[in-house]
């Protein structure tokens, strides 16, 4: 009989359950389709008493993920505990160390740390395989490294946070504040124990940096990549936005251009009634452009156990079948320094400004633009009850880095309330 291949679980939360309950109910599926049994040989979590609802007595049990990745009768060490350092960390080099290949969700790990530990992965001879790290239960990472190897990726995007996306579409369709939905979201469980690594657009950023480097062959470089939240988004930016026939989304963007690589994650108006404008709830969507296919579009559930552990089962069963592939598709000895962009390719803007009510006041602003290089496509001041009266104005392509210098002459004049709210506007 063919030899079973042995995984050591690290992290029994919702996805080291839902991998369990997996292997446990489709044990005979999983080798028909490897051609060898899959088993769990052992697990690690912090609480051995804890009811998880599925029965882990048949496995070995390990206080200590380090010890855990250690074991001679572990094959493949399943990292599912997150956090960029501690004990995730320092299990994932001990499996590598000690001969394990190893499959995570740990998108934080590899966007701050994935360099190092590709690099020793393949001097041990081993692989780091993530797909359920980036977009859940997505296929994306098998999509760029496999199905679209033979493409030079010209650009990659997406909506790769569900909680943003919830409470932007749930602006959208209950009329609801942001505030009112973040609370939502909170009660639900929806949010990270930091928050702001959701709605502060961290999480997205550390997948996009991820699939920047497999689409452009470069080094993971989070620390370069330009990360704006949605607290700022209102339901007037929701309402004017639908209005000119656009929806806003925490957009993820990487494309590499002749000024370097721009990699961004920031809200941003796109058209209604393209696949990212009609995305809803809590579901992600990845768009891949390259030369030959020209634009791919895929999506699914980005988090959850059934996804999430689904997409860790895909990597697990490629390892059974033999399949190992460099950890960001190509050897990571090869993988270049990413130059980031001096500034990003033009764009119109989307701007909204709190207009105090002062004779010449939009003359003022109109001023401020003009003196900064910006055009104006479109201006519309709509009706208020007191001395501030909002304005909407759409501008012709420019660049961030010139608007960036109109945002503040708008806030050293004296006709400009509170901070003005700039959305780039992307056509996908």
């Amino acid at each position: 009989m063919t030899q079973a291949l042995r995984l050591g679980i690290a992290g029994l939360g919702t996805v080291g359950v839902g991998v369990v309950r997996i292997v446990r109910r489709h044990a005979d599926l999983l080798q028909a389709r490897t051609g060898r049994p899959i088993e769990i040989v052992a697990v690690s979590a912090r609480d051995s008493s804890k009811d998880r609802g599925v029965n882990l007595s048949d496995y070995a049990w390990e206080t200590d993920p380090v010890a855990l990745a250690k074991r001679d009768d572990v094959d493949v060490f399943v990292e599912l505990m997150g956090g960029e350092n501690g004990p995730a960390k320092a299990s994932v080099e001990a499996a590598l160390t000690s001969g394990k290949d190893v499959v995570t969700a740990n998108k934080a790990l590899l966007a701050i740390h994935g360099q190092e530990l590709a690099e020793k992965a393949e001097a041990a001879g081993r692989v780091i395989r993530f797909e359920a790290a980036v977009a859940g239960g997505i296929p994306v990472i098998k999509s760029l490294t496999e199905g679209l190897a033979g493409n030079e990726i010209t650009r990659v995007m997406g909506v790769m946070n569900g909680t943003c996306n919830y409470i932007l579409t749930r602006m959208q369709s209950q009329e609801k504040g942001y505030n009112a939905l973040f609370d939502e979201c909170a009660e639900l469980g929806y949010l990270e124990a930091d928050p702001n690594l959701d709605v502060g657009g961290i999480d997205a950023a550390h997948k996009l940096a991820l699939l920047s480097s497999i689409a452009f062959g470069t080094k993971p470089n989070f620390d370069g990549i330009e990360i704006e939240g949605i607290q700022q988004i209102s339901l007037d930016d929701i309402h004017q936005a639908d209005d000119m026939g656009y929806r806003i989304k925490l957009l993820g963007l990487a494309q590499r251009t002749a000024r370097g690589l721009e990699q961004r994650m920031q809200p941003c108006l796109v058209p209604s009634d393209s696949p990212l404008g009609q995305l809803e709830g809590g579901t992600n969507m990845v768009v891949i452009e390259g030369d030959a296919v020209e634009q791919v579009v895929l999506r699914g559930p980005g988090a959850g156990e059934g996804p999430t552990a689904s997409a860790v089962m895909g990597d697990v069963c490629d390892l059974a079948r033999g399949l190992k592939i460099s950890t960001f598709g190509r050897p990571a000895t090869s993988l270049e320094d990413a130059t980031p962009a001096i500034t990003g390719l033009p764009a119109p803007y989307y701007l909204r400004l709190g207009l105090l009510d002062k004779p010449g006041a939009l003359a003022k602003v109109a001023a401020i633009l003009g003196d900064a290089g910006v055009s104006i496509d479109r201006m519309r001041q709509y009706g208020h009850s007191d001395s501030t009266a909002p304005v909407l104005i759409v501008t012709h392509k420019t660049t961030r880095a010139t608007l960036d210098v109109a945002l503040d002459g708008f806030r050293t004049t004296d006709v400009v309330a509170g901070e003005p709210v700039a959305l780039r506007i992307e056509q996908v």
